[in-house]
């Protein structure tokens, strides 16, 4: 019976004991990757929660204080009012005031119901408010955000397109003046 020399017998014992640890230290890595998603999922479901409900309360400052300046901003759908805005200022201008200057009351979220997973939050709600004709308004809506540095860097917004562009057919804006 030849004996291995003791060189080869620790080379051999250190491999086996590499590709023991090798799945141990992963393991551990993705539970700490695993505990990094939830933590940024809570904090990131609790400042979108925090913005929603001092909007519910009178707030009015909700799109400053959660979009990224340069937010991508996509509506989805196939009507007029649907498509991409790039940047805060821009989907404010062209898809928020020309809807909120024909509104006698501002829209406020009720109902609000709040998921998040990592980078994203989703916010599904609904907002009530009165037209400057005294008609109600009334949608639904579904806001997936894209989270980064507190702020969302990318949304997809889902809603009822018709009452929301029946609002701005029926109410002369400022632009038709």
């Amino acid at each position: 019976m030849s004996r291995l020399p003791l060189r080869c017998v620790l080379s051999v014992a250190l491999a086996a004991a590499a590709l023991v640890a090798a799945p141990i230290a992963r393991s551990a890595e993705a539970a700490e990757a695993a505990e990094t998603t939830v933590q940024n999922a809570a904090h990131n479901k609790r400042l979108v929660t925090d913005a929603f409900n001092r909007w519910a309360a009178g707030g009015s400052d909700f799109f400053n204080e959660m979009l990224a300046p340069d937010v991508v901003w996509t509506i989805a759908g196939s009507s007029p009012s649907a498509g991409t805005y790039r940047g805060r200022e821009p989907f404010i201008a062209r898809a928020v005031l020309p809807f909120v200057s024909r509104l006698r009351t501002p829209v406020r979220p009720s109902a609000t119901r709040i998921w998040a997973d990592g980078e994203h939050v989703i916010i599904h709600w609904s907002g009530n408010a009165v037209a400057l004709d005294g008609k109600p308004y009334h949608n639904d809506y579904v806001w997936i955000f894209r989270m980064r540095d507190d702020r969302a860097v990318e949304v997809h917004a889902f809603l009822d397109l018709v009452p929301y562009e029946d609002v701005l057919r029926r109410i002369p804006g400022k632009e038709a003046a």
